[in-house]
């Protein structure tokens, strides 16, 4: 969130704007008797939100519901990890590009530090969270790419798996360009030249990243190839915000208005239909076309602060 737009003056959605835990819940039970299995909470940083506890207990309580996870960057996550793993939270992933000290603040924008980011994902690891601890680095070209190896030996024998995603154009604030993506190809390479890895298969039908076994035993890597190899047919994830818009992909420029439904009166079956319509004529395909022209679509897209990832 750039410092010259989200300045300490900015002003943030009031809390009457912003869907109650009343509502997500309900938002999710419906979702779920169309079919929905997995329930994931990020942001922005979903740590911000006070008692988000609470909201994890009852997300796991909603039957059919087999897995609840948490994406967060890990700042807040020790002072939470106990509570949301006491709540049910079934897996946490921690987005973490760097374990250099200084391009990890250049890269957060200097606003964290990375002891403590660190010291969270070995706590949070020691609790045991069912799903386990996940790590998702972001690689971009000049910028992180010189860690990666750096990256791999710091998780490994750690029972955290690290999955490398190309860098992305999400949003309209980051002034991506093509040559800052470092292909998986390029990055899974690397590190077989140094630690050989063996494929594994996915643990479910359309799963994101592509899963690699150390072979000395040190444990699971993967790689998130969403700008070489687009995988927008297998998408099965559709993202609703604070204020309650929902968004079929990650890089949709508009969303479907759910807030207003669920405070006009509108009852269950009325949401379950709007709910299956919104899905069944998207035709989100953003990242198959960037990739069949070599760069992004001159659109407006949501900020990854605000859809999550």
């Amino acid at each position: 969130m750039p410092e010259a737009t989200y300045h300490e003056h900015f002003r943030f959605l009031e809390p009457k704007q912003r869907l109650s835990f009343d509502e997500i819940e309900r938002v999710a039970r419906v979702a779920v008797s169309l079919g929905v299995t997995k329930l994931r909470l990020t942001g922005g940083e979903p740590l911000l939100r006070p008692n988000l506890a609470e909201l994890v207990a009852r997300l796991v309580a909603i039957e059919d519901v087999q897995d609840v996870a948490l994406t967060t960057n890990g700042v807040l996550l020790e002072r939470h990890a106990q509570a949301l793993r006491d709540a049910g939270l079934g897996r946490v992933t921690v987005s973490l590009d760097s374990v250099d000290p200084a391009v990890f603040a250049r890269m957060s924008g200097g606003r964290a530090q990375l002891e403590p980011v660190l010291a969270a994902i070995e706590s949070a690891s020691a609790l045991g969270f069912r799903g386990g601890v996940k790590l998702n680095t972001v690689v971009q070209r000049g910028v992180n790419d010189d860690g990666v190896l750096e990256m791999a030996e710091r998780f490994r024998h750690t029972g955290v798996v690290l999955r490398f995603i190309e860098y992305m154009d999400v949003g309209t604030r980051n002034q991506w360009e093509l040559g800052e993506v470092v292909p998986s190809r390029e990055l899974r390479e690397q590190i077989d030249a140094r630690w050989p890895l063996d494929p594994v298969g996915p643990h479910y039908r359309g799963e994101v990243a592509q899963r690699y076994r150390y072979q000395d035993g040190a444990g699971e890597i993967g790689f998130i190839s969403s700008v070489t190899a687009p995988f927008c047919g297998n998408c099965s994830r559709a993202r609703l915000s604070s204020e309650g818009k929902l968004y079929t992909c990650l890089f949709a420029s508009e969303g479907t208005d759910i807030r207003s439904i669920l405070r006009d009166g509108t009852d269950d079956d009325r949401l379950k239909e709007v709910l299956a319509q919104v899905w069944r004529v998207r035709s989100d395909r953003y990242s198959e076309e960037r990739a069949a022209h070599d760069e992004a679509p001159a659109r407006r897209r949501i900020e990854m602060n605000y859809i999550g990832g």
